[in-house]
């Protein structure tokens, strides 16, 4: 897909100074930047639809764990003693 982006001077300069400096066109480094922001944030989209189901899921069964609860199981990580994730109670 072509695009075209219109940013003011003062961007470009930036930009191609950001590029002369890594050696990199400006073409490579905005490209660059554009995949970096849309990873990041479909990367929270996908935390914030995570977080909508578990909402949901508590709201329709009251299931869950305390703060303790999961704070004790996750110091178990990667330690000898480690433990599977504890049963979620009412």
């Amino acid at each position: 897909m072509a695009a075209s982006l219109k940013i003011d001077d003062e961007l470009k300069s930036r930009v191609q100074h950001l590029a002369n400096q890594r050696r990199r066109s400006a073409h490579w480094l905005m490209l660059e930047a554009i995949q970096q922001y849309v990873e990041r944030e479909e990367a929270r989209e996908s935390f914030r639809q995570e977080a909508l189901a578990s909402w949901q899921a508590y709201q329709e069964t009251g299931r869950h764990l305390t703060g303790r609860e999961t704070r004790d199981w996750l110091k178990t990580w990667g330690t000898d003693k480690e433990q599977d994730a504890p049963e979620r109670h009412k």
